[in-house]
């Protein structure tokens, strides 16, 4: 309190003090007041970091780049804060799959697409996502796409039926078939990581330019990619043209088929089975 605070409060009560004993006075006494000292407060400490408590949850993914990554969002880790579902089978992450209400595509979706092959395939097939055909049916690559794919896999022995599984980026039919958006893909990758953990495929075939920019991280386009080998969490992945591509210009077609020749040589270096299996198509195709 300043001294000039100090003496008014004085001087009412010396007036309060007069009129109490006997009418309205006013003393003139002096007062030799001085300014309070200012209290500081003192400084707390600052507060002890947390401990931070070893999470032993093994995580379903390590973040992966979107598509047109900022990096990312992603080798896309989901942007989504939430840590997603934990799942012990393929029919699990499918189920989860179905009931995703994640990103805007599950309200224009007629059915999700979770994938479908054998369990431990030697090939993972990746694409960026379901079209009008998948869309309906709930299977990926069914149409022309599809068939063609289906072919290009029988040329060195591989089918979905027998050693392969086939996926998507995303579970759910952009519209209009563009390619699908970075938060839609951040909703829905950790689904593909989830199933390439139980999967453990031997190659991942990744089909196109999306596929490949989410599993690999790389802008480049699919022209300047495909044919090199490259690894996602150490399994060696082969960048291709997509199917649907190939049926729009044709041209193509002789350097996929050298990528198929690549990936029945990386096949038969990695598993005997498929070694002894492709041998005979081997020197037949000059492979």
């Amino acid at each position: 309190m300043t001294c000039e605070q100090k003496l008014v409060m004085a001087q009412f009560l010396d007036t309060a003090e007069a009129s109490l004993k006997g009418g309205y006075g006013f003393y003139n006494r002096h007062y030799d007041f001085k300014d309070d000292e200012a209290i500081i407060p003192p400084v707390p400490p600052p507060a002890a970091a947390p401990t931070q408590a070893a999470d032993n949850t093994a995580l379903a993914a390590v973040p992966t780049p979107a598509f047109a990554p900022s990096q990312a969002a992603a080798p896309s880790q989901a942007a989504d804060n939430t840590a997603p579902a934990k799942f012990d089978t393929i029919d699990e992450v499918a189920a989860e799959a179905r009931a995703c209400s994640n990103c805007a595509l599950c309200k224009t979706r007629k059915q999700v697409v979770p994938g479908e092959g054998v369990p431990n395939p030697l090939v993972l097939v990746v694409g960026e996502a379901p079209g009008a055909d998948e869309d309906s049916s709930g299977r990926p690559f069914v149409g022309k796409a599809g068939q063609l794919l289906d072919k290009m896999l029988s040329s060195i022995a591989l089918s979905r039926e027998k050693n392969c599984f086939i996926a998507n980026i995303v579970k759910c039919r952009p519209p209009q078939n563009r390619d699908p958006l970075p938060g839609e893909v951040d909703a829905c990758i950790h689904f593909l990581h989830k199933q390439i953990s139980l999967l453990k495929p031997l190659v991942i075939l990744s089909a196109g330019r999306v596929s490949t920019a989410n599993l690999t991280g790389s802008n480049d386009g699919i022209t300047r990619l495909r044919g090199i080998w490259k690894n996602y969490r150490n399994i060696p992945l082969l960048p291709t043209f997509h199917p649907s591509y190939l049926l729009r210009d044709e041209t193509q077609k002789a350097f996929a088929w050298e990528d198929m020749k690549s990936l029945c040589r990386k096949l038969a270096e990695l598993d005997k089975n498929y070694e002894a299996m492709s041998a005979k198509l081997r020197f037949e195709r000059k492979i």
